[in-house]
């Protein structure tokens, strides 16, 4: 029953990956948080880690959402270069700080940090302008040197600590620089797979400094059937989800987008 309830939580995390950007992260990591907390047969050093494990499977769970998410933007016309390749390296590296970071934090802190980041995006999607309804009559404007490496760092340290792939900064960054949702949404995917991977790397490494495996199915943090499942799950709403794309007005998507953040948030404060 709890693969099955994982399975659809993934299918969930895929349609909102190709459709706005995440999922990894802000589907699964309550969904899974929740399940090991509540597992009958959890041991103490289980629930204790129950956000990290979370947070490192969301990681890996990434990868396969990004590659996917990517595959279908790019046949669908909705990837630029020119803003993808200034910031992936920076993410990146920012990404191996932050996943380091994660791992020397208590779980409560990062689960705590995760409900403040949700509040600080919602609060400055809706209170600034340009994101619910974009820059009218304003063209796309490219990223100078500074935004990409100063951001692209922030970007990929606060992403990789909270398990998330960037997308809720590089979408408002992106559709503040004249992007529409569908292509700032689309371009989160491919930037999350640097996150994902420096995510992934650090948290199987941290199996080196537990005194003995967390359980038989968990590599370091990652849980590796949990992964198995939330990414078949995802790719099958991937899928599902990729016809979409062109159909939904920018305003609408923007404004899903910011809803869906709160959900997200409240299901992290219940919890």
């Amino acid at each position: 029953m709890i693969y099955l309830v994982l399975t659809l939580f993934g299918g969930l995390s895929g349609v909102t990956t190709v459709l706005f950007g995440f999922g990894g992260g802000f589907v699964v990591v309550p969904a899974l948080y929740g399940v090991l907390t509540s597992l009958p047969g959890a041991d103490d050093a289980m629930r204790q880690s129950a956000m990290h494990i979370a947070v490192a499977t969301s990681t890996c769970v990434m990868i396969v959402n990004s590659v996917s998410a990517t595959r279908k933007h790019w046949r669908a016309g909705n990837l630029i270069g020119e803003y993808v390749w200034p910031l992936a390296g920076y993410i990146a590296a920012g990404a191996l700080l932050g996943a380091l970071a994660a791992m020397h934090a208590g779980g409560d802190f990062v689960r705590h940090a995760f409900i403040v980041y949700l509040a600080a995006t919602v609060l400055d999607c809706v209170l600034r302008q340009g994101f619910m309804s974009g820059r009218d009559g304003v063209g796309p404007r490219g990223l100078d040197r500074v935004t990409a490496m100063g951001g692209g760092v922030v970007i990929g340290m606060i992403a990789a600590f909270l398990g998330v792939g960037g997308s809720v900064m590089t979408v408002p960054l992106l559709r503040r620089r004249g992007l529409p949702m569908a292509k700032a949404a689309a371009m989160a995917n491919p930037l999350s797979l640097p996150v994902a991977l420096a995510g992934t790397l650090a948290y199987l490494a941290a199996a080196r400094d537990l005194p003995h495996a967390l359980a038989p199915w968990i590599v370091g943090y990652v849980d590796i059937l949990a992964f198995a499942v939330l990414a078949m799950g995802s790719l099958a709403g991937i899928h599902l989800a990729a016809p979409l794309i062109p159909r939904i007005p920018d305003r609408v998507h923007a404004r899903v987008y910011v809803l869906l953040l709160i959900l997200v948030m409240l299901s992290m404060i219940a919890l």
